[in-house]
């Protein structure tokens, strides 16, 4: 009687969630991640910071939570629109036009009363910093994400290209890699937003994609030089696969942890340089929050002492970037645990 045992062996991804579920540190970080990815979704679509642009409250409202003092109600009482009784000019030919619409923008839109605090502070225009802080991080993580994905799949492209086909192919891309990263970073980004001389949060991504491509690229090129002599991929040569199919259908999935890994880290980096780009003016134009333009902004407002729009949009982007490190760190250890 011949007895056949069948022998389950867990995959790469399967052990690698394992050893991540085994460091509370990176669960931590994974659910401090998970939080602010839901709060993009939730803000996108509008049901969380739909109506930030709501002037909510007194300019530069104070942030407190136990109600105005007697110097924010002095401040708010300053502020409120200040009626002027004047008699009618009967020689005006459209003073009853005037009049008449007048009427009809205080009946479509009534006075509101104006909060004189807020938990966490208005900024200049009365709106609620807070929800501000959200639908600026939503920009921000948008853009991280969107650009760290661009970078990504310039990166695997040329390496899986210059690393499996070799010889002058390779000569040409390490050609143009070393030119690449000869020129520094920001000068580079900086260079290629002259270029585009165009504001918005496609050309940002754009400008980051286009601009980090180089470290997934040396990794790859690395990876797929590695895998190209396995015996899978000559076996797949073998039965007549075509190039492409070695590429992207065999060696791809047997990388993809890094490029994973790669776009991990990109990430965190793209956050603070779109922060930096909008804190420089090359980065979302007018109308569009971002981290980095409220930091923009909060440069003028620390001169008169208001510090909370800047601590707000500070302390959820280290918050952020700090988890998003961790989580990165670990998963990279729980994909490759030689390294670590």
């Amino acid at each position: 009687m011949t007895t056949t045992l069948h022998m389950h062996f867990p995959g790469l991804w399967t052990l690698a969630w394992r050893r991540l579920r085994a460091d509370r540190v990176a669960m931590a970080a994974l659910a401090v991640v998970g939080a602010f990815l839901l709060l993009v979704l939730l803000s996108a679509t509008g049901l969380v910071a739909g109506d930030w642009e709501d002037e909510v409250a007194v300019n530069y409202a104070p942030p407190t939570f136990v109600g105005a003092d007697a110097t924010a109600r002095a401040l708010a009482q300053a502020q409120l629109p200040r009626v002027v009784a004047s008699a009618p000019n009967d020689f005006d030919p459209l003073a009853a036009e005037l009049l008449e619409l007048k009427a009809q923008v205080a009946q479509s839109h009534p006075p509101v009363d104006k909060r004189m605090t807020l938990p966490f502070g208005a900024d200049k225009w009365g709106h609620d910093i807070v929800k501000k802080t959200i639908k600026g991080g939503e920009t921000s993580i948008v853009v991280g994400l969107a650009a760290a994905l661009v970078a990504v799949a310039l990166g695997t492209l040329f390496g899986a290209v210059s690393g499996f086909y070799g010889g002058w192919v390779d000569d040409l891309f390490n050609w143009f890699y070393s030119i690449f990263t000869a020129i520094p970073s920001i000068l580079m980004i900086l260079t290629v937003a002259a270029v585009l001389q165009q504001k918005g949060v496609a050309t940002i991504v754009l400008i980051l994609g286009l601009t980090g491509w180089t470290g997934p690229y040396r990794l790859m090129r690395a990876e797929y030089i590695k895998h190209g002599a396995r015996e899978y991929v000559m076996a797949a040569d073998a039965i007549g696969a075509s190039s492409w199919s070695r590429m992207f259908g065999h060696i791809l999935p047997n990388v993809s942890h890094v490029a994973l890994v790669q776009m991990s880290i990109l990430v965190v980096g793209f956050i603070k340089a779109e922060v930096i780009l909008s804190f420089l003016g090359f980065g979302v134009p007018v109308g569009t929050v971002s981290w980095g333009s409220m930091l923009n902004e909060a440069q003028n407002e620390l001169i008169l002492g208001k510090w909370w729009q800047l601590a707000a949009a500070a302390s959820a982007m280290a918050l952020l970037v700090t988890s998003f490190s961790l989580f990165a760190d670990a998963l990279r250890d729980a994909l490759d645990p030689k390294i670590k």
